[in-house]
């Protein structure tokens, strides 16, 4: 890095680091001041400046609290006390965010429940709080329907919207109840070490587990991110992530309304539709995740995807391999790609710009943020531990666990781990006698690694890591080199289980065009991959299943493997024989899980 690069990057940090404690150091000092009050002192600011608008339904600054101010009148008169747990299952909508305010100022707490969940699942999440109350919207009552013989509990049901069902409708109920603002005789006390939220994981693996977020996180995610993008009255965010997350429904919403800017809130992504909003809704924002940007590049041109008065997009998951042409094509002027985890309290940002960056922390903020990166054992993926039983800190461009330092200092809430509803769960997160006898830090779960210049880099979640012919194998790095390919429009890479084999064979699953091309494919991968990361299976499929925040679903396919009579789709097998990828019959599948090829 040279040097004006590095003052550069070096300024850039040290100014938003300061405007992030001008902004969040007041959170701890006012530790009764919760984010409803939050709300309140912005509608007596900006009145009916647009606050939360959609095609639906548009609220003001003034409207949103007075809105909120209803449900937590309605909260009260059903009984509903500091610290029960209300499940809300709705849609994306502005009426989302004034629900949960106002049941918070009652002192509920709020299970944001995911609306894709259906069956056991769904019956899992509710169960997982001990959820008293459900609010539902009508359009989701049949999922609702099939999870209630497997609750374990018998939580009250509230619909939102007309419908046929025999309960209350909280719409209608809201309506009788006042949207003065609530006196102080009226409101719950609570303070910002109280529990607001639960957020629920995404379940890539095994159930969603219920992570727990008090007053100072909720803060502290709306005023640290404001603080990361410089909201101001004149920014409108287009949010189109699920506000049942982190991301879509407290970054995208809380961050822009505290600068005082307002938020376009759309029901779900449409890459089609995503150009065409911006430009209607004169956004200056969005907020992404996942592979939304990828949908996006993949989708033809559009008439609108530069004319737009874009300033800046946020999110996390866009991988390097895109982020030149996305950045390009789409004309966006700044790029914050971040890492955070919703239960955790590891959190970079890159703010520079920094292609394929999560975030740096420069020498002279390392302080403020400990988080390290250790060695782990290739084989068992646990981390390394030294002669005096410590473990062994990675060098640069060594990758290895990022892991944050777990304080308990009362003037430092942010550094604490809050955990899940469920204690179980929590002790796979926090590794003790780290580098000091009676130490603790938060286990990310992923694999990520420095440069000299204190940047950090996604390489891989832990799980997803696979060792084949003695090396750790990557699969986000796989995934890099494969999509870089003419005619791969997706792909996924993961390793399975081959009988008599140590390890596990690396296997893509992808998405293609017209202008793929197998033999070429291989001869592309022979130049850029090891022998060992090269995939021996591939897999392919019209579109590869992932999550609603866009993380890729793999335990399906991995469990599959490569078997051809449990598999619809087109197989191929790099056979060692014919040196290239042949088709994968089942009389061929016999042979290789029985050893009479070897891999």
């Amino acid at each position: 890095m040279r040097i004006l690069d590095r003052l550069r990057a070096d300024f850039i940090s040290a100014t938003g680091a300061l405007r992030a404690l001008r902004m969040t150091m007041p959170i701890a000092r006012n530790p009764t001041r919760v984010f409803p009050d939050v709300i309140a002192e912005l509608a007596e600011k900006f009145g009916d400046a647009p606050a939360l608008l959609s095609d639906r339904e548009c609220l003001s600054y003034r409207a949103l609290a007075a809105r909120a101010n209803r449900y937590a009148r309605w909260a009260q008169a059903h009984g509903i006390a500091k610290g029960d747990t209300v499940g809300l299952l709705m849609p994306n909508r502005p009426e989302y965010m004034a629900i949960w305010l106002g049941l918070m100022q009652a002192g509920g707490v709020v299970a944001l429940i995911n609306t894709h969940l259906t069956g056991i699942s769904l019956a899992h999440c509710i169960d997982a709080t001990a959820t008293k109350h459900i609010i539902v919207a009508s359009e989701l009552l049949d999922a609702l329907a099939l999870a209630r013989p497997a609750l374990a509990g018998d939580p009250t049901i509230f619909v939102h919207g007309a419908s046929n069902a025999a309960w209350p409708r909280i719409d209608l109920d809201v309506e009788q109840f006042s949207d003065a603002p609530l006196a102080a005789s009226e409101r719950a006390a609570l303070t910002i070490e109280d529990r607001a939220l639960y957020i629920y994981t995404s379940g890539t693996t095994g159930m969603p587990k219920a992570a727990n977020f008090n007053h100072y996180r909720l803060m502290l995610a709306c005023f640290g991110f404001a603080s990361v993008m410089a909201t101001r009255p004149s920014d409108r965010m287009y949010n189109c992530l699920p506000m049942y997350h982190t991301a879509g429904g407290l970054v995208a919403t809380g961050a822009v309304l505290v600068g005082g800017g307002s938020v376009v809130i759309r029901e779900k992504f449409s890459a089609q539709d995503f150009w065409s909003d911006v430009v209607r809704f004169e956004c200056t924002l969005f907020q992404y995740i996942g592979e939304l940007c990828r949908y996006l590049i993949n989708t033809p041109p559009h008439p609108d995807e530069a004319r737009h008065k874009l300033r800046l997009c946020c999110g996390n998951g866009l991988r390097p391999e895109i982020w030149p042409e996305f950045q390009r094509r789409f004309a966006i002027p700044q790029i914050v790609e971040f890492y955070a985890a919703t239960e955790g309290n590891v959190s970079l940002f890159n703010t520079d710009g920094k292609l394929g960056a999560v975030g740096r922390i420069p020498w002279f903020l390392a302080a403020l943020a400990p988080t390290r990166i250790i060695k782990l054992d290739g084989d068992s993926l646990t981390p390394v531990r030294d002669a005096r039983g410590f473990c062994i800190a990675c060098a640069d461009g060594e990758p290895g666990e990022a892991i944050g330092r777990i304080l308990n200092d009362p003037s430092k809430p942010g550094a604490r781990f809050e955990g899940y509803a469920a204690a179980a769960d929590n002790r796979q997160k926090i590794l003790h006698d780290v580098f000091v006898p009676g130490d603790a830090w938060f286990r990310t779960g992923d694999l990520m690694r420095t440069d000299a210049d204190g940047y950090f880099y996604f390489v891989d979640r832990i799980g997803d890591t696979f060792r084949w012919k003695g090396e750790n194998v990557a699969t986000s790095e796989v995934v890099e080199i494969v999509s870089g390919f003419v005619g791969v429009v997706d792909a996924c890479v993961y390793g399975i289980a081959v009988p008599g084999c140590d390890g596990r064979a690396g296997m893509a699953a992808l998405v293609t065009d017209e202008n793929f091309d197998l033999p070429e494919f291989r001869d592309y991968l022979m130049q850029r991959l090891p022998d060992y990361a090269r995939p021996i299976f591939l897999r392919l499929l019209r579109e590869i299943a992932v999550t609603t925040t866009f993380k890729q679903k793999k335990t399906e396919m991995v469990r599959q493997g490569a078997d051809p009579s449990a598999i619809p789709d087109r197989l191929y097998f790099d056979d060692p024989r014919a040196e290239a990828y042949v088709p994968m019959e089942p009389a061929l599948y016999k042979d290789i899980v029985s050893g009479r090829i070897r891999l």
